[in-house]
């Protein structure tokens, strides 16, 4: 593999998750985020509240997102060899936070309606 292209990106991920899973997580992103673009133009600014409560979700969301990919992958952290493996670690629980904080305004702003 001397290229890094998308395409063998999406074979990666669709062998690592399987192309079902894979496929579903995209679906669900793009859902997610064209309903929190949504909130955004329709509430036109962002409640701080909903923000806070939201931000307050990260730590689960990151810890969810490490031990999904650890479950799905059949790999334990007794596995993570090298500073690399730290790295992706690191980066799929940032990628968890920040994805449940989105989910959790969204669904904040999408349940409860606007107020003032």
């Amino acid at each position: 593999m001397k290229d890094l292209t998308f395409t063998t990106l999406i074979a990666v991920f669709e062998e690592i998750f399987g192309r079902g899973l894979f496929w579903a997580m995209v679906v669900a992103a793009v859902v997610i985020t064209a309903a929190y673009l949504y909130v955004l133009v329709r509430d036109r600014s962002m409640s701080m509240r909903k923000f806070l409560l939201a931000q307050l979700s990260m730590p689960l969301g990151a810890i969810a997102a490490v031990l999904f990919v650890q479950l799905i992958t059949n790999s334990g952290f007794s596995d993570i060899g090298g500073p690399i493996d730290l790295i992706v670690l690191l980066g799929v629980a940032s990628l968890g936070a920040v994805g449940i904080a989105v989910l959790v305004y969204t669904l904040q702003s999408l349940i409860r309606s606007r107020t003032g």
